[in-house]
């Protein structure tokens, strides 16, 4: 894969990089410059790569080139054949501590090259690249709006799970850990349909699923539903997939996952009678009575058999007492609108069918502050703003948080979203 453009071989010549060669066939002139790293030496020859491919390049009456693994160097030579023949060497940089050795695979990396080119980093954050792209796309097709919200704001959430990086400012302010306030503030304002790939940042988050910054794609539609909604799911999913090389269906972890449309969808008082032998009622009655208890359930025995699935599968109607941001369901407010996929036991998103009533929301609030103050945890303060646009009149919504990280590991078969991060916390 490589990042040029044939119009970069117009008018001064260029140095170019070890995987263009083979990219740019036809279109390259006699001679060229490439620049890479030293990955191979060999009698008469070196390997010269990149993040994105290697290029062998035969140097003319050099048995012994001069210079060595781990070098930088630019040479001149005649493409053939995706190689480099005739060539000669213009420059070697040697550096200070050049790349030459590598790890072994359980360890972590020993240097920036053995991460990007010989672990395959360069690779992955390309094709993440072609899957934000397919994003977006998706998303200019169905006439949304992309927007950028402020990461730094007054009142980060209150969920009572969720903790925030506190920065240092005149007024109390908080990293971002969903740009939800802003973008339903939007709505209110009477932007019909606006998404954002935006960076978040959630306190004591790391692991294989986790890191403490990440990005979140996050949309909402105006005068929509969770049917609606749950419809952009599917179709960012397989979108995503198959800009990856991966359509119609994924491999994790050796097992095959269908992607054929629409994907099941299932109650989360349905999943506790199917899987953990609760009945549906007594299941949404347990998220009340013994929440320790119903989230036991919900890890060891519902998520384990979900993640067994040979396809993703929506989890709807959860309990009233887990509602968050989202309205409880017409006809039925024990439970609410709101819904997560699972894709092979990986939760890829969170919607709601979005609350809109201020004084709800203002309780809802309150009772979350409480909570946290019981805990000891943070107090966040409440967003004003936010709350003045309910009462300003905030459409009829529905909304999705979706994690990008995870969903381009899963696609691309990664053990860890670190695998698709160009920095992920324990590298920095």
């Amino acid at each position: 894969m490589t990042l040029l453009h044939n119009d970069v071989l117009t008018g001064a010549p260029a140095t170019l990089a070890p995987s263009d060669i083979a990219s740019a066939g036809a279109t390259l002139p006699g001679r060229v410059r490439v620049g890479g790293r030293v990955l191979d030496v060999a009698e008469g020859a070196v390997v010269l790569g990149d993040a994105f491919g290697a290029l062998r390049v035969a140097l003319d009456g050099a048995p012994a080139p001069p210079v060595e693994i781990g070098d930088l160097a630019v040479v001149e030579g005649a493409p053939a054949g995706g190689a480099l023949a005739s060539a000669r060497l213009v420059e070697r940089i040697a550096p200070r501590r050049p790349p030459r050795g590598r790890s072994g695979a359980a360890a972590p990396p020993s240097s920036e090259t053995e991460r990007a080119i010989h672990r395959g980093l360069g690779l992955a954050l390309a094709r993440r690249a072609a899957a934000i792209a397919a994003v977006r796309a998706l998303f200019a097709e169905r006439g949304f709006l992309e927007v950028e919200t402020p990461s730094m704001v007054p009142s980060p959430g209150l969920d009572l799970h969720l903790d925030a990086f506190a920065v240092d400012a005149a007024r109390p302010t908080f990293l971002i850990t969903s740009p939800e306030y802003q973008m339903k503030r939007l709505l209110s304002g009477g932007v019909p349909r606006c998404f954002q790939l935006a960076r978040c940042f959630r306190r004591g988050e790391l692991g294989d699923r986790h890191n403490p910054e990440f990005t979140m794609l996050e949309w909402y539609r105006a005068f929509s539903g969770v049917d609606e909604v749950m419809s952009d799911t599917e179709a960012i999913v397989q979108r995503v997939a198959g800009a990856l090389g991966a359509d119609g269906a994924i491999s994790v972890s050796g097992k095959a996952v269908q992607l054929t449309l629409p994907f099941p969808r299932i109650s989360v008082g349905d999943a506790f009678a199917r899987w953990a032998g609760v009945p549906a009622d007594d299941a949404i009655a347990l998220a009340s009575s013994d929440e320790e208890r119903f989230f036991r359930l919900l890890v060891d025995a519902v998520e384990p058999a979900i993640a067994a699935l040979p396809h993703p599968v929506f989890l709807v109607d959860f309990p009233a007492p887990f509602a968050s941001l989202a309205r409880l369901k017409p006809g039925d407010p024990r439970v609410c609108e709101r819904f997560e996929l699972y894709v092979a036991g990986v939760e890829l998103c969170n919607g709601f069918g979005e609350l809109t009533d201020p004084v709800e929301q203002r309780a809802r609030l309150l009772a979350d502050q409480a909570a946290r103050a019981a805990r000891g945890k943070p107090v966040y303060p409440i967003d004003e703003r936010f709350l003045g646009a309910l009462e300003e009149g905030m459409p009829p919504a529905a909304g999705n948080a979706l994690g990008v990280d995870r969903l381009v590991a899963l696609c691309l078969g990664a053990a860890s979203i670190g695998d698709v991060l160009a920095f992920p916390h324990g590298w920095l």
